[in-house]
């Protein structure tokens, strides 16, 4: 099949020959044909040499790399790439029977970037950021049902992530299977997902170690789990043998999944309460009643022009939360939106801290977990930011 060619201006193939996935626009001098959004590209250095493989799309980032040697995009090559992915996660002991939920594919960590899977139990779920990767889908679904031969439902979840503009009338669905919901078991305990109404692909994978950590502080502890979703943090404080843990969150209907979620793990422990509210309301409104604090927040800058309003919420946020914790308290204190670097994020956390006038000390900086790992050479994947931190 041919591929279209693009052609980089003079000295701007430095960054593919460090392995950079991405070919910003600016950087072409000539594009060979009328790609459309979505199709595959080779793309040459000013000098005539070839430098990757990968699809084009409209916008400042004009290339997402898939292959910096020649090769062609097809079932060999997805199968290649999942069966990779598949035996990382395996190696890091998730594919197991106690724990049946994880990232198997994580954009460019993985080397496919614009693509998200996710793992529930039997079912995956696909999310695709760009129009290459939708085109791709049933090539992606193929191979996992190859690579993963326990899988029996493959549902596409694409409608809120993929490009807007490019007009592609997508309707999520089921690739393979039907099962309408299902329970999945992240360290021995139980949830429901949600793929097709949750947000996301159905729930948070990426703070599963640091779910782990927060059982570890919570025994005796009253804990307060801000922006729940499905409740993951509230149910291992529970198993931590907390004294009490109360889930907020605006949504009602993740108060209603966090209740079932609770409920699946513990019937009937009056240890725990739920509340359908906005969080700084709460956060002004509440006693000193908490001496554990959880503040896992929506991104809240998902593009660069609104950072400055997004670090002035963190902050806002975290003042909060260290006016009313108890002395001797721990705050669980997190960002996921990938705009806001670790040192924006540890500064708002500074200020707030310095406007509460506690004295305030870190005890863990926590990221994401192994199965959404960081391309070396491509930074931008760290995106979730935390801190614990221990306030008198």
């Amino acid at each position: 099949m041919n591929r279209f060619k693009i052609f980089l201006k003079p000295k701007k193939e430095e960054s593919i020959l460090r392995f950079h996935p991405w070919v910003f626009s600016g950087a072409i001098q000539k594009i060979e044909g009328n790609p459309e959004e979505g199709d595959l590209v080779d793309v040459y250095g000013a000098n005539n040499t070839f430098l990757a493989v990968g699809h084009y799309q409209i916008g400042s980032i004009a290339v997402r790399i898939l292959s910096f040697v020649p090769c062609e995009i097809d079932d060999l090559f997805w199968l290649d790439k999942i069966r990779i992915a598949y035996q990382l996660r395996c190696s890091l002991k998730l594919c197991r029977p106690e724990n049946n939920t994880y990232r198997l594919i994580h954009g460019e960590g993985d080397s496919l970037p614009g693509l998200i899977v996710d793992i529930y139990a039997n079912t995956a779920v696909i999310q695709a950021h760009s129009v290459g990767m939708h085109h791709a889908r049933h090539d992606v679904a193929r191979a996992i049902q190859k690579t993963i031969p326990d899988i029996k439902n493959i549902y596409y979840k694409s409608d809120t992530t993929l490009p807007f503009k490019a007009n592609l009338n997508n309707e999520d669905g089921y690739l393979f299977g039907g099962k309408e919901i299902g329970t999945a078991i992240e360290n021995g305990l139980t949830f429901n997902v949600d793929w097709i109404k949750g947000q996301k692909t159905g729930f948070f994978v990426d703070q599963r170690e640091n779910r782990s950590l927060l059982e570890h502080y919570s025994a005796g502890r009253s804990v307060l789990n801000m922006f729940c979703y499905t409740g993951g943090f509230s149910f291992y404080a529970m198993r931590g043998n907390a004294r009490l843990v109360h889930s907020v969150d605006s949504s009602a209907k993740a108060i209603a999944l966090t209740k079932q979620n609770v409920e699946l793990n513990f019937p009937s422990d009056p240890r725990h309460e739920a509340y359908a509210e906005d969080a700084f309301k709460f956060l002004g409104n509440m006693g000193d009643n908490y001496d554990l604090i959880i503040l896992d927040p929506p991104a809240f800058a998902k593009h660069k022009n609104v950072l400055r309003n997004a670090l002035q919420g963190y902050r806002k946020l975290n003042a909060l939360a260290f006016e009313k914790i108890k002395p001797g308290g721990i705050l669980f204190t997190f960002s996921c939106s990938q705009v806001v670097s670790k040192e924006n994020f540890r500064l708002a956390v500074f200020s707030a801290a310095a406007q509460s006038g506690r004295n305030v000390r870190i005890l863990h900086q926590l990221t994401q977990p192994a199965d959404h790992p960081i391309n070396i050479y491509h930074p931008e994947g760290e995106y979730l930011k935390g801190l614990v931190l221990y306030i008198e």
